[in-house]
């Protein structure tokens, strides 16, 4: 385990992709050793028994069947559900494999042979080379989210690498012994051998992931039909028009080309040094396992060199080793050192070109929209595809017919490969000028997709072409100008940059500090920097002391500049002024940042919450006590930022508080406390699990979303899946109290308690997936988690049908389906036998809410008071009228209970006015009881009455939210109205907070808005 634990570590892998590694591992490794075992055996075959001189026809037919192939791909992919798809594809290569490898058994053991049947061997498994790998690279990108892809793809790419080293010794001992057909027959043996785990792989994760895809499909086809511009003739005219992708398409399909000329050659060789079939393909099989394991010693340092050269330079080196190799073998193809020169060519050219040239190619779309990306890399790989076979063909066409040399042939390569060097060369330089004009289509981190393609940028010629557009009228050509000269850190361009402190816009002088590097930077230069710390903007102050942090080399006068910030007037840059004072380690300053922190925290409000930033940055735990107070703020802000704060502090001892606040916290706040739960790392886990025993639902819940973060899988098991099951089976006691208040007749109660408990039990079920997430695959459970709540009914079957398969943990997976189906029958005959039973252990829950709501029943007074408790019944009251207003319909009872604290009641006499037509106002008004009526007047003075509003309609929403001069006036008419008022402040943060609340909002307005035009219709 500790062994284990150590590699993954070094490999950069996390425990969750341990799954994905058993499981697809294997069959990586078997289809690798089946790739290589087909290609070594029917590239020998034909080559023996057919003659390589007829390599470039069968390269001519292949390339003319491809389109075909994609068609007909593309169609078998309409018709099948995806995981079937890759079931069916990996199958037929199998079997097409499995029926070759027979026949040529057949031909041995019969002692015959058919010369013309070696072409469809060649096509057939050409083809199962090309799908085999893209079929496992798709599979393997479906099955894992991108950043799983990044850490994994490595390990997947060297098990199909060892694969190739493995079958390479394989094909040497077997053909010694059993012949080249034996070497076939065994590819598909190892493709049965990988069956067990694709398919398990499939149906673990990506068939759950595609359950929807059916009912999706409609939408999709439907949304292309309506898409005239996505044909193929429009992508090719697009290319056509666009230089820089013309380079692109030359470059996908000359270095193919050089690649099949460079494999004729190696074939036309090889035959003439060993004539005998053994031979030959044991040669084949050795040149394989030299040849992988040199990939394999390649792919470790593989990354981190394309990251440095960047994608341009990675096709650039490849195209000169192109001219190498050609002209290698053009000097001794007719020694003795031929066959090792020739040979040492294939094996370089195969590795650049699949392992390194493909994933390069990718970033020539990159600059693409991505509504045209996948179109446009389609067509034009199709085209390359295409043309770059036919071209191969063509040129080992020259010699097979005896129109050329094998050593002209040659020379003609390092003739392309030149051509090559010099559209590698000129596309390189059309990237800035593409990247630029990207800009205006669509709005993407483009210095990223640079940095990729031009590597670390250090050549001085581009960073000149970029430095022109600093220019550029448009802000955002030159924000990513600045990017990319910012990527370069070089501080030759400080004062160019340096002149932007008087562009009139913060974005472009925020970008120009930014990229800026005051490595080496004079006393001169470091003034003309801090200059910018007088800016008007809060912003560019905040950079400009983040940069000259960096300066250390001027440490003192640094120093001198950032502790001017600690009494600046904005909250921001007084806490980066701290930050940076530390980072420079200018203890002499650390008295006058604690000055600083003091007075953020007590200021409060905007400078609590960044002073609370700062000391969880900084891990100042002096404050700690200071931090706790804080969580009793009535700012909500405040509060977040104080649980923030004690996570990243790891107080551990504000748990069991943090644990109390959850009941009754908003949203934000909630996901803030769990967060912090989390950031409490291994000292918060003891408390958490004392947790587990809370009877408070949500507190549970709180509970266990931060334990399945913490715990290692194994505990787990141990410990979160039991109390999970146990919970979700005790559980149905809540059901029966909104039937037994029902048969009392307080159906505003009922449905108040009704919604409680469907809250608890999606607490319930939360709490589970979280777990279940923990023990199976997050994207599958997300997925089944949505399926199992679709409208349509058969979607959510199957959606239950995967839990019911035992994802991720047998027992919990039962005990949530279980609550799924659970159709509340139980409820309605528990409550039947005796109602004040049922009420009488409800005032004993652990839930507040449910305490509450029972307790009230039992009084019988739904408008009335609690004698032993005031506060809580004008809570409760609030919570049932708010339950019933269309705008709150939809927002849970600890929110409903939120928003009833930030109201308070009011009582308007008869003719009051709540809005005047062309005031401002400040509050929205909730219609408890009365009328008001609703009037405007017009240009010329005529008065009109729009309506009138009565009980559970709200008024004053709009321009409480806005502050706009109102439209109508508000009267109160026929006796009093009694009201519930909220502040804009406080129904702005609720619209951020619930959607849903801005939706009803939204709604009411439109209602609003039709009556008055209705009203204008009937006056005109």
């Amino acid at each position: 385990m500790v062994i284990m634990s150590t590699l993954f570590r070094l490999l950069g892998l996390r425990a969750e992709d341990s799954r994905k590694l058993w499981v697809m591992l294997p069959v990586f490794y078997c289809g690798g050793i089946a790739e290589l075992l087909n290609y070594t055996a029917f590239m020998a075959l034909f080559n023996q028994r057919f003659g390589v001189q007829f390599l470039p026809f069968v390269y001519i037919v292949e390339a003319l069947i491809m389109p075909l192939e994609g068609w007909l791909l593309a169609k078998l992919a309409e018709k099948l559900p995806k995981a079937k798809l890759m079931r069916t594809l990996y199958l037929m290569m199998t079997g097409l494999l499995l029926i070759n490898g027979l026949i040529l058994l057949g031909f041995k053991l019969g002692d015959i042979d058919y010369r013309y049947y070696y072409p469809i061997l060649f096509i057939c498994s050409n083809f199962v080379v090309r799908q085999l790998t893209l079929l496992l690279w798709s599979t393997a990108f479906d099955l894992c989210p991108t950043q799983q892809a990044k850490r994994v793809m490595p390990i997947f790419v060297g098990a199909a690498m060892v694969g190739g080293i493995t079958a390479g010794f394989i094909a040497q001992q077997v053909t010694h012994y059993w012949g080249t057909e034996a070497v076939y027959l065994l590819s598909p043996c190892f493709l049965l051998l990988g069956l067990w785990n694709f398919r398990k792989a499939i149906a673990q994760y990506l068939a759950p992931l595609t359950i929807k895809n059916e009912a999706r499909s409609g939408v999709l086809e439907t949304a292309s039909a309506v898409d005239p511009s996505a044909t193929s003739g429009a992508y090719i005219r697009q290319m056509l028009r666009n230089p820089f992708l013309i380079c692109a398409v030359a470059l996908m399909t000359l270095m193919p080309a050089l690649y099949f000329l460079m494999e004729y050659q190696y074939f036309t060789t090889t035959q003439q040094a060993y004539p005998n079939e053994r031979d030959l393909t044991a040669y084949y099989g050795m040149i394989i396992t030299i040849q992988f394991t040199v990939a394999l010693v390649l792919q470790t340092f593989a990354g981190r060199l394309m990251s440095w050269l960047g994608a341009s330079n990675m096709l650039l080196g490849i195209a000169i080793v192109f001219i190498g190799g050609f002209g290698i073998s053009a000097l001794f193809i007719d020694t003795p050192l031929g066959l090792v020169a020739v040979s040492g060519a294939y094996a370089i050219f195969y590795i650049l070109l699949y392992y390194t040239a493909e994933p390069c190619y990718q970033l020539f779309f990159k600059m693409l929209p991505i509504s045209q990306r996948d179109g446009v890399r389609y067509v034009a790989q199709g085209i390359a595809a295409s043309g770059g076979i036919l071209l191969g063909a063509l040129l080992s066409l020259l010699h097979s017919e005896g129109l050329l040399e094998i050593k002209i042939q040659a020379i003609i390569g390092v003739a392309i490969a030149a051509l090559l060097v010099a559209v590698a060369w000129f596309g390189r330089n059309l990237y800035i000028k593409e990247l630029v004009k990207s800009v205006q289509s669509f709005h993407t981190d483009l210095s990223d997709t640079a940095a990729s393609f031009l590597g670390g940028m250090r050549n001085t010629k581009v960073l000149q072409g970029v430095l022109e557009y600093l220019n550029d009228p448009n802000d955002h050509v030159r924000e990513l100008a600045l990017e990319m000269i910012g990527k370069a850190k070089d501080s030759s361009f400080l004062p160019r940059l340096v002149e932007l402190i008087h562009d009139k816009n913060p974005r472009i002088r925020i970008a120009a500090l930014r990229a800026m590097n005051l490595q080496g930077a004079t006393l001169q230069e470091l003034v003309q920097v801090a200059s910018f710390l007088e800016d008007e903007e809060p912003g560019v102050r905040v950079e400009c002391v983040k940069l000259i942090a960096k300066a250390e080399h001027l440490k003192s006068q640094s120093h001198y500049f950032i502790r001017m910030k600690l009494l600046d007037t904005h909250p921001q840059v007084v806490a980066e002024g701290i930050r940076a004072i530390y980072a420079l380690q200018s203890e002499e300053s650390y008295p006058a940042c604690d000055e600083a922190v003091i007075k953020l925290l007590d200021t409060g409000g905007e400078w609590a919450v960044y002073g609370c930033g700062i000391i969880a940055d900084l891990k100042l735990h002096t404050y700690t006590d200071w931090i706790i107070s804080l969580l009793e703020d009535h700012r909500p802000a405040v509060k977040v930022a104080a649980v923030h704060c004690l996570g990243k502090l790891q107080y551990d001892e504000s748990i069991g508080f943090l644990l109390l606040m959850y009941p009754r916290a908003d949203q934000e706040l909630r996901k803030t406390i769990v967060q912090g739960l989390i950031d409490m790392g291994n000292k918060g886990i003891a408390a958490l699990m004392e947790g587990l025993q809370n009877p408070h639902p949500l507190i549970w819940d709180a509970c266990v979303a931060a334990l399945s973060d913490l715990l290692p899988e194994s505990q787990i098991r141990q410990t979160l899946v039991e109390s999970c099951v146990q919970r979700l089976q005790d559980s149905s006691k809540e059901k029966a109290l909104s039937s037994a208040i029902g048969t009392l007749g307080l159906a505003g109660l009922a449905d108040l308690a009704e919604q409680r408990y469907k809250e608890i039990r999606i607490a319930l079920c939360d709490a589970a997936w979280s777990v279940l997430s923990k023990l199976a695959d997050e994207r599958v459970v997300a997925t089944v988690r949505e399926t199992v709540q679709d409208e349509n009914e058969e979607i959510r079957e199957n959606g239950l049908e995967v839990l019911a398969e035992g994802l991720g943990d047998r027992r919990l997976a039962y005990a949530l389906l279980d609550m799924l189906k659970d159709n509340g029958s139980e409820a309605e005959g528990e409550a039947l036998e005796d109602p004040k039973v049922v009420l009488e252990q409800a005032c004993h829950w652990s839930d507040d809410w449910l305490r509450s709501i029972a307790a009230h029943a039992l009084n019988g007074e739904v408008q009335g008071e609690m004698a032993n408790d005031q506060k809580l019944l004008s809570m409760l009251d609030k919570v049932i009228f708010l339950k019933q207003v269309s705008l709150f319909s939809d927002v849970s009872v600890d929110e409903l209970g939120l928003i009833a604290g930030i109201t308070h009641e009011e009582v308007f006499p008869d003719q009051t006015f709540l809005l005047r037509q062309g005031e401002t106002n400040s509050s929205m008004h909730l219609i408890i009881e009365g009328n008001v009526e609703l009037s405007s007047v017009s240009s010329n003075g005529l008065e009109s009455t729009l309506g009138v509003l009565g009980p559970k309609q709200s008024i004053g929403e709009t321009t409480a939210l806005d502050q706009a001069k109102s439209s109508i006036t508000a009267q109160v008419i026929f006796d009093e109205v009694r009201v519930l008022s909220l502040r804009g402040d406080n129904l702005e943060r609720l619209v951020r907070l619930y959607p849903e609340i801005g939706i009803g909002l939204l709604h009411a307005s439109s209602a609003r808005v039709r009556l008055l035009e209705s009203m204008l219709t009937k006056m005109g």
